[in-house]
């Protein structure tokens, strides 16, 4: 059973790094059709530079409101290619 258990969080793990978006899934909805937290835009609605630029200034620390610390936590780690790997499968 220990092995299965280790098994599945490592295809997780490898999953999520595949796909930078399966962080986002459990506030933003696996389409981004949430409003995360009640508080977010709903991502799917964005035009996809709108999605880079909002993610590129969480990473920077220009863009954001009541949510801004949380999310610069969330992005940090992006590279230019996942934001935009990000946005073609999200927005518009």
């Amino acid at each position: 059973m220990k092995k299965i258990i280790v098994a599945a969080t490592l295809l997780t793990a490898c999953v999520a790094f595949a796909n930078p978006y399966a962080k986002c899934v459990s506030c933003h909805g696996a389409n981004g059709e949430k409003a995360a937290l009640g508080k977010s835009k709903i991502i799917k609605d964005m035009t996809k530079a709108e999605f880079v630029s909002a993610l590129k200034g969480y990473q920077d620390g220009s863009y954001g409101g009541a949510m801004k610390g949380l999310m610069k936590g969330q992005v940090t780690g992006l590279s230019d290619a996942d934001i935009q790997a990000m946005a073609d499968q999200i927005a518009k």
